[in-house]
């Protein structure tokens, strides 16, 4: 029997333009409470109702996002997000005020939000049916090298430069790049969902995947923690722990542990072990969190990012099988955007309440704070939303 080809050219370009998402993203993302904070004065739970804006726009778009990739031609739908994306990248560099920056910064949550959804949706659609599984959790990691290598390299850009609009820049050609990239995409012609329903109506599940309610919960409470801990690693590092180059140091263990995690739990994938990698992966981001919560010094600091990143590099991914599962193949897009959707919202929760209880009590209440919601999270996980998935798994 011949093994279907997993890395195809159509796939291998879906997962560098993710890469290129990403990397754009998160190069700038830790510097900016840094750049909030020096540049106009900002507090820290001004700071975190400023950076909180994309998360609620991403969030609202999340399921339109879904309606509209399993509605329309996914490559047209995925180049107009995706330029409206890069494009944003050009505002930051000509913000002026804390107000012009804030309404950037909210505004670039809906392009952000649409084109992880219809990204990953094409890069599912050319997946061979027999490796997809596997396909899935190999495409998580463009996700987890452009978190990963994007800080540190924004964090030492900063520090040889002290310049935020060359990193700005970087973001804005990063993004081009991707945008390019996808440009290339050969896909196949689909049939599309009608607009609307039975009856001429548009019905709620064609926005979310109501089926997946359980997990989206648990995905929720695991994000909250993680919008916690990534917003403020920076600034934390810096004010309270006296590390002012080891940023680019956390995100790179974070990554260590996320492609390990990711290569060991792609083969856990292929070979159907869906609920067991997610397991794992629960088990050890509790420990993570935990371990980062409880100890403010370097080795909790950077001990903590490896293991987070090893739970959260099972987790992810096996979530993301468990909402492709749960839906028909007409409703990828929906199923994809009601996992992003589930996630910003804890991270916007995490980056909104972070900063409130950062400014009145401390950063170490606010970790605290983010590893009760993955506690929350892990205790639904075992007592619901495992045997929910595999009562109602489809396939």
């Amino acid at each position: 029997m011949t093994t279907e080809r997993l890395w195809n050219s159509n796939y291998l370009k879906a997962w560098t333009a993710n890469f290129m998402l990403y990397f754009s993203f998160m190069v700038v993302t830790p510097l900016f409470p840094l750049y909030l904070s020096e540049v106009f004065g900002a507090t820290k739970d001004e700071t975190g109702m400023v950076l909180s804006g994309y998360a609620l726009t991403a969030l609202l778009i999340r399921p339109f996002s879904g309606f509209l990739v399993d509605s329309f031609p996914r490559k047209l739908v995925l180049l107009v997000c995706y330029g409206l994306f890069a494009l944003f990248f050009g505002g930051y560099l000509v913000a002026g005020s804390l107000l012009s920056f804030c309404i950037l910064r909210t505004l670039h949550g809906a392009p952000m939000g649409a084109t992880t959804v219809a990204n990953s949706t094409v890069a599912i659609d050319v997946l061979p049916s027999s490796r997809r599984a596997e396909g899935i959790g190999y495409y998580g990691l463009s996700n987890n090298l452009g978190t990963a290598i994007a800080p540190t390299i924004g964090m030492l850009i900063y520090q040889w430069t002290a310049s935020y609009d060359l990193i700005f820049l970087i973001s804005l050609l990063t993004a081009g790049i991707g945008f390019a990239i996808n440009s290339t995409l050969k896909l196949k012609r689909r049939p599309l969902l009608p607009l609307k329903g039975v009856g001429g109506s548009v019905s709620l599940d064609r926005f979310l995947l109501l089926k997946g309610w359980p997990e989206a919960l648990c995905i929720v409470g695991y994000s909250f923690s993680y919008g916690v801990v990534s917003t403020y690693i920076a600034i934390y590092a810096k004010q309270e722990l006296g590390i002012t180059t080891g940023t680019g140091l956390f995100f790179t263990l974070l990554c260590v542990g996320l492609i390990s995690s990711r290569l060991v739990g792609a083969r856990g994938l292929r070979k159907g072990l869906i609920t067991e990698n997610a397991t794992s992966g629960v088990i050890i981001s509790f420990v993570g969190y935990l371990v980062f919560a409880a100890f403010h010094n370097a080795w909790g600091f950077y001990g903590a990012a490896f293991i987070v990143g090893l739970g959260n590099g099972h987790m992810f991914p096996a979530f993301q099988t468990m909402f492709i599962n749960l839906a028909p193949n007409s409703q990828r897009g929906t199923a994809n955007s009601t996992l992003f959707t589930a996630w910003e919202t804890g991270v916007g929760f995490g980056i909104i309440l972070g900063g409130i209880v950062a400014e009145y009590f401390s950063y170490g209440a606010a970790f605290w704070m983010g590893w009760i919601g993955n506690v929350a999270g892990v205790i639904l996980f075992f007592a619901y939303a495992r045997r929910h998935f595999l009562r109602n798994r489809l396939r």
